[in-house]
């Protein structure tokens, strides 16, 4: 009877992903709540804006790390060309490879100007997947996906002077802020003690 239970909930669990046309590739990493969230965001900017926001998660997305830099970015230009090919145009690609440490946005050459690039990963999503907390691996990608997709989704809403039904507002930005101060401060009391530790190690070897 248990078994029966826990297929049934993994066919209901896939069956969420199958039908969220916005997700090519999620690697069980992203929250059925967050998928439902992303799927209400995809919907509402396909119909007020005509625009297809996708989402590609990978735990692994099989280029091999310890291969010469060059030969790395080749392999990664080539996998980025087979996402734009699932892509309906015009569209906006979030990616991300958990092993490879990469976290990447296509979008088509009519987006380039309302898309900033840098302030949506750096801002909504690399600080939550850089986190080093108690947080599963899981949660925070969830958190990252739905944080950089609805904010991807909030610009171009804003471009046009439309309000989203769907936008989770400023919350994401928050978010991100948040980590990234936690971040930095982790980083600024590590060096200070650090310096501590140095500094006393030499008045030790002095007074010796």
């Amino acid at each position: 009877m248990l078994y029966r239970y826990v297929v049934l909930a993994f066919l209901f669990v896939g069956s969420l992903y199958a039908n969220n046309q916005y997700i090519l590739s999620s690697s069980g990493l992203i929250d059925p709540r967050a998928d439902a969230k992303i799927k209400q965001i995809g919907n509402e900017v396909k119909q007020k804006l005509n625009v297809n926001i996708y989402l590609d998660i990978k735990d692994d997305n099989g280029i091999n790390m310890k291969l010469p830099i060059q030969k790395r970015r080749k392999l990664m230009k080539q996998y980025e060309n087979t996402l734009i090919k699932k892509a309906k145009r015009p569209y906006v690609i979030l990616a991300i490879s958990v092993e490879q440490m990469y976290a990447n946005l296509l979008y088509s050459d009519d987006l380039k100007s309302i898309i900033d690039k840098d302030d949506i990963l750096d801002g909504y999503v690399i600080p939550l997947l850089a986190s080093k907390d108690k947080n599963s691996l899981f949660a925070k990608v969830s958190a990252a996906s739905l944080n950089g997709y609805a904010q991807i989704a909030d610009a171009l809403a804003q471009s046009k002077n439309i309000k989203l039904v769907s936008s989770i507002g400023n919350e994401g930005k928050v978010t991100g802020t948040i980590w990234k101060v936690f971040m930095y401060s982790v980083v600024l009391i590590g060096i200070v003690l650090y310096t501590i530790i140095v500094l006393r190690e030499r008045k030790y070897k002095k007074g010796i």
